[in-house]
């Protein structure tokens, strides 16, 4: 296995949990719980419907603190407004989302739901400090994969954060990937590789500007350099059939309940139904840095 992606990496015990991966983007914010994104009531939700993987964002206050929100302005899901990184947490905290439920911090989540796995998207630079401190706080390496679509932001990730932290690809490795992948595209060495690939699992979009990204040669390629391929955000049953036929290993929805509905007719979901035990904490070895 070539150094981006070793052995350990792949047995880190949040890519343990049940596989196709099912995440609930943003928790479960449906039916009584519509424009509830990102809330701790759509996150025990999710994990009450059977879910294990979720999926959330974080910004930082301008004290430090990591706040669950995907946004970096309030106004599009609360009743409160103005950038969060200019707002301390004592006001941040104050506002209501869908004016009916306090914006949560990562160390609130990271608290209510051990037994979840939680992917999060590290939205700005400001917040890589206060969300390697909040999973410091709760020792959640083992629980938690940090993601990000800024290559230098992900470096500052790995480079301040521990030996068991977990992380997504950057786009910097998704395009060589994705260029290794196109049929007239040069073989990339395993040295080319190993300085321009870093991260567990490719996240991307099936398309991007028009293009075709997660392709068999594409999912193909990652499968041999050893990551996984996970999809956002995909909510119509037929494309995500198509998506896990195409051998995906993860999907990312705003509809739990139809992407569960699927994995049942498909005999996928049993697993994590019944499942409440929390992945094992490891004792040593180096995850994907």
């Amino acid at each position: 296995m070539f150094g981006s992606f070793p052995p350990l990496s792949r047995n880190h015990p949040f890519l343990r949990g049940p596989h196709p991966r099912a995440f609930a983007h943003r928790g479960w914010h449906i039916d009584d719980l519509a424009g509830m994104e990102n809330s701790l009531s759509a996150f025990r939700r999710a994990c009450a419907e059977g879910y294990r993987y979720l999926e959330t964002d974080v910004h930082s206050t301008s004290d430090e603190h990591a706040v669950v929100h995907h946004d970096a302005d309030l106004g599009r899901t609360t009743d409160s407004a103005g950038s969060i990184s200019e707002q301390r947490w004592s006001r941040v905290r104050s506002a209501l989302i869908a004016g009916r439920e306090p914006v949560c911090s990562l160390d609130q989540l990271l608290e209510e739901l051990p037994q979840a796995l939680i992917n999060v998207d590290v939205k700005a630079d400001s917040a890589v400090v206060p969300t390697l401190r909040a999973v410091r706080r709760h020792n959640a390496w083992h629980r938690v994969c940090l993601a990000g679509f800024d290559d230098r932001r992900l470096r500052m990730l790995r480079r301040n954060g521990e030996f068991r932290l977990l992380t997504s690809m950057g786009p910097e490795s998704v395009a060589c990937v994705w260029a290794g992948s196109h049929p007239a595209a040069r073989p990339v060495t395993a040295l080319a590789r190993s300085v321009l690939v870093s991260g567990a699992a490719a996240q991307v979009p099936r398309t991007h500007s028009g293009l075709p990204v997660v392709t068999p040669r594409f999912v193909e390629l990652a499968h041999r350099w050893g990551a996984e391929v996970h999809v956002w955000t995909v909510d119509d049953s037929a494309e995500m059939a198509e998506l896990l036929d195409l051998g995906v290993d993860g999907l990312l929805t705003d509809r739990p309940d139809v992407l569960r509905e699927l994995l049942r007719t498909r005999g996928q979901w049993h697993e994590r139904a019944t499942s409440h035990a929390g992945p094992p904490v490891p004792t040593g070895g180096n995850a994907d840095r």
